[in-house]
């Protein structure tokens, strides 16, 4: 039994500081890193595809794909900076790249993730605007207003990080956390911990539920007076048909997908966070956990983009290379004949 949990255990490096690692065998080896590469392909290639789709065509320039594109920057970004080294240390359980890396992983970590939580919750608010203030909406919700307002998520995103990690030690003050060789610490005070979940999990997620119920409320009411008014006109021209109110069942399934899927991913990460002193990147549960959120990075394409005709209309376009023609930025992708 000893002999068996001693080929279990090696040493990230040959040095009497060196953090402990953990053996597998190379079929587990080869089965962690063939998922996670796909979860990184999945997430970078997704994303990619939005950026690329409404970046280049000129009829998706509309503020809320603007949001959509935001969005997918902060995911690409999240699967092709800061996902392999996650990888890695998720499968090698060692950091084998140095303290500044540790460093610079760990702030974009938490930047691309903040503003991918502030998207989300912006877009929200943008739905809400659409449906119970369509004038305004109309008016005032610009293209540049919602640029700025990206530009503001991003500023604050980066700004609050960067505070977040120096003020528990995390830039410059690596020092004192005592950690071995081959470890990437992220050290959090126990009320930097309640103050983050607040700011990052609790105020988004509070914004979300509150303000997509009431979509889902006026939604509803919108599709049983449409059915109303179409049950009506049948019924004088003597038709029988019952109608289904498509449109409501259409807007309860798309909402609840997208809240659950935010929930589910964001939720056992900081509950694990709470549950912890200090948060351990090498860890194995959190290590997993951390996934969640990479998931969700992974899904964003699926949930904002895939339930859209005109995303798949520009993959096509992408995928035959006809965005090269000339003038293939003016294509109307909303046509079914493209």
């Amino acid at each position: 039994m000893e002999q068996s949990e001693l080929q279990a255990v090696g040493y990230c490096f040959e040095s009497n500081s060196s953090c402990l690692k953990q053996v597998r065998s190379p079929a587990v080896y080869v089965v962690m890193y063939i998922s996670a590469v796909a979860v990184v392909m999945l997430t970078v290639c997704g994303n990619l595809v939005v950026i690329i789709s409404i970046s280049h065509f000129k009829q998706l320039h509309t503020p809320t794909n603007f949001l959509m594109l935001s969005l997918a920057v902060a995911d690409f970004l999240i699967g092709a900076a800061v996902m392999p080294f996650s990888l890695i240390l998720l499968v090698e359980t060692c950091w084998y790249f140095g303290e500044i890396v540790c460093i610079i992983y760990k702030i974009l970590f938490y930047i691309f993730t903040s503003v991918s939580i502030g998207n989300v919750a912006y877009i929200a608010i943008d739905r809400y605007l659409v449906v119970y203030y369509p004038l305004l909406y109309s008016t005032k919700v610009t293209v540049n207003v919602t640029a700025a307002v990206i530009l503001l998520i991003w500023l604050i995103s980066i700004l609050y990080n960067f505070v977040f990690m120096y003020f528990n030690g995390n830039i410059g003050g690596t020092e004192k956390l005592n950690i071995c060789l081959g470890d990437c610490v992220l050290f959090v005070t126990k009320g930097w911990v309640i103050f983050d979940v607040l700011c990052t999990l609790i105020l988004p997620c509070s914004i979300m539920i509150t303000l997509y119920f009431k979509i889902f409320i006026v939604a509803r009411k919108h599709a049983r007076a449409i059915s109303s008014v179409t049950e009506q006109m049948q019924s004088a021209d003597g038709g029988n048909n019952k109608i289904s109110p498509k449109s409501e069942w259409k807007a309860a399934k798309t909402l609840g997908i997208l809240v659950i899927v935010f929930l589910l991913c964001l939720v056992p990460y900081y509950i694990c966070s709470l549950a912890l002193e200090n948060v351990d990147r090498s860890s194995l549960v959190l290590s997993v956990l951390s996934w969640f959120l990479y998931f969700n990075s992974a899904i964003n394409p699926i949930i904002y983009a895939l339930f859209y005709p005109w995303f798949q209309r520009s993959v096509k376009l992408i995928v035959t290379l006809k965005i090269f023609k000339i003038e293939s930025s003016l294509i109307n992708v909303f046509s079914k004949h493209i």
